[in-house]
């Protein structure tokens, strides 16, 4: 089967987004409602994939717009972009980064985008 035309790839992204954005709502909306606490608060350090600003950019702020997490800052070491991300509901910084990865090689692919790492 061959792969979607790249003109896919962003409308693809956005409605996997979407459903993400929802998929967050309904569990931070779960949390609020019931008693207790499912938090699991963290600050995590996010080695980034994105290479030019705008990547970076795109990322942090389609990382803030999903609810129970927030761009907190970057940092640059060398040539590598690292995000700071508070994640609320990961139950480790492994799942944490697994999920923020994910997003980001999702985001690449929808602008179409290659980058070593990235499986999509």
């Amino acid at each position: 089967m061959s792969r979607l035309p790249a003109l896919w790839h962003a409308p693809v992204f956005l409605a996997w987004f979407a459903l993400e954005v929802v998929r967050s709502s309904g569990r931070v909306l779960f949390d609020i409602v019931t008693p207790g606490s499912q938090a699991t608060p963290r600050v995590v350090r996010m080695e980034a994939r994105s290479r030019s600003d705008a990547e970076l950019t795109l990322i942090a702020a389609l990382i803030t717009l999903t609810p129970g997490t927030l761009t907190v800052g970057t940092r640059t070491h060398g040539d590598q972009r690292v995000l700071l991300v508070h994640s609320m509901y990961h139950a480790s910084t492994k799942d944490a980064l697994t999920d923020l990865h994910d997003m980001e090689d999702r985001m690449l692919h929808g602008l179409g985008v290659q980058r070593p790492g990235a499986d999509r």
